[in-house]
Order: C-alpha cells, then structure tokens, then sequence
C-alpha cells in the first residue's frame, strides 16, 4: 500500500508513544522507525516535508536524551531544512547548554513563525506541561483508593484553526503523543491498581466497601474538576494576532512554560 500523509502521521504518532512509554529498548528500537519515517514522508515531496522535518525533530530528541549533541545539531538542522519551526521547544531546558554552538545558533536563525502561530505553539507548550502535572497529581491521588474504577486523564481538545505555517501541525503531533502517551502511562497504573483493588474484595472478608464506594465518589468529583478544566484549556486565537511570516524571537528570549 502507498504511504500517504495520513498514514505516516498515525504511524509517526505510534512510534514516538513508544519511544516515549517504552523506556531505552523502546528508544532504540524507535530510532530505526524515525529514521525510516524521514525516508518516506520525503518521498512525498512538499506535503510530506513536515513529517520529515517532525521525524528530524523526534531523532534530535532521541540523542539529546543520550547527550550526544553533534547528532541533536544535525537533525534539528535537517528539521528546519523541512520546515520546522518550534522556537518554543528549543528554549526547554535539555537544549540550553546547545543554544552557544554557532551551528544551532544558525538553524535558529532560518526558522520563521507568524505571531498566531508562535500563540498556538507556545499554548501547546504549556498545556504539555499543565498535562504533565495534572497526571503526577492523579497518580498521587489515586495511590490509596480502595475502589476498582480506573479514571482517564482529560485533554484539552486540539486547535482547529488553519495554521500559517505547517511547522505548527510538527507541534500539534508532539501534543497529541505527549497527550496519549500520559494518558496510556496513567490508565495502566489505575488499571494494576483496580486489578489489586478487585482481588483483595475477592479474598478478604473485611474489605472495606463503605470506603471503596466513598472513594469512588471522590474520583468521580475529580474527574469531573479535571475535564472542566480542560475544556477551559482550549486554544483561543488571540484577536489581531499576525499572519506575517517573521523571524522567530531571538534566541534566549523565550521563557519556556514552568
């Protein structure tokens, strides 16, 4: 079967979850996919080429994760090369100690982002973050409930809006995995711990029940806060935001979501 763009975003987003869920093995294994993801998504030409450029991204994170810097340099180059231009991300703290280096000095310089775009990608930042802490918190949470229920983990829905520039679609998938893959990490914690839960009722006649059921309650009035939330989350294009294509912000000036 051919490979179209849509086929390669849903195998680009499976490999990245596992390279994110999967621990070293997975990261290894994940690299040789990236690498042949880059190939086909090229072979598509230009509606392909931010799927190249997102695959670059994945591999630049990849070595980045092993300290080898030349390789993060390289394909972050070869990802601007095809469009990326995720300033925000190159401001997180694992790409600090790279922003001396001429060379990524330089690849920073080539991108460019319209003022709506760069509102999207920061706000997609941010909400990876707020995910991040959301899913610490549920785990804390939910560590001493004696109920069997499992709970997922609410996301805001996804921007809608046609991007400027198809370096932000490089962004939204980097959501999306980041999205699926807590969401994957916490369902299966909550699924050992319901597993657990239901044996004990099974065996032990002094379980208690009274309790099971209050906190089922309060995970239930949890969940119910979480999703308010993230509905509340959702993108909101910034009135008279420009669609002017411009340099992205100067290197350092950029404050990445705490």
């Amino acid at each position: 079967m051919a490979d179209t763009v849509n086929s390669l975003v849903a195998r680009l987003h499976d490999v990245v979850v596992g390279i994110l869920t999967g621990g070293p093995s997975a990261a290894a294994a994940g690299t040789g996919s990236l690498h042949d993801v880059v190939a086909r998504a090229a072979a598509l030409g230009p509606d392909g080429a931010w799927l190249a450029a997102s695959g670059h991204a994945g591999l630049a994170g990849v070595a980045c994760a092993q300290g080898r810097a030349d390789e993060v340099v390289h394909h972050l180059d070869a990802a601007v090369s095809y469009g990326f231009n995720d300033c925000v991300a190159l401001h997180a703290a694992p790409l600090l100690p790279l922003h001396h280096d001429p060379r990524f000095r330089a690849l920073y310089g080539r991108m460019r982002i319209t003022e709506a775009d760069l509102d999207e990608v920061y706000w997609a930042h941010r909400e990876m973050r707020i995910m991040m802490s959301d899913a610490q918190r549920a785990s804390i949470d939910n560590i001493s409930r004696y109920d069997t229920g499992v709970s997922l983990l609410p996301q805001a829905p996804m921007p809608t809006r046609e991007p400027h520039t198809p370096g932000v679609l490089i962004t939204r998938l980097d959501l999306a995995v980041t999205q699926e893959a807590l969401q994957r990490t916490a369902v299966q914690a909550d699924f050992r711990r319901s597993a657990g839960n239901t044996s004990l009722s099974l065996i032990d006649d002094t379980w208690d029940y009274g309790r099971a059921r209050r906190d089922a309650w309060h995970a239930d009035e949890l969940d119910h806060h979480r999703l308010r939330a993230s509905e509340a989350r959702a993108f909101v294009e910034r009135p008279g935001a420009g669609a002017t294509l411009l340099p992205c912000p100067p290197l350092g000036s950029i404050r990445y979501p705490a």
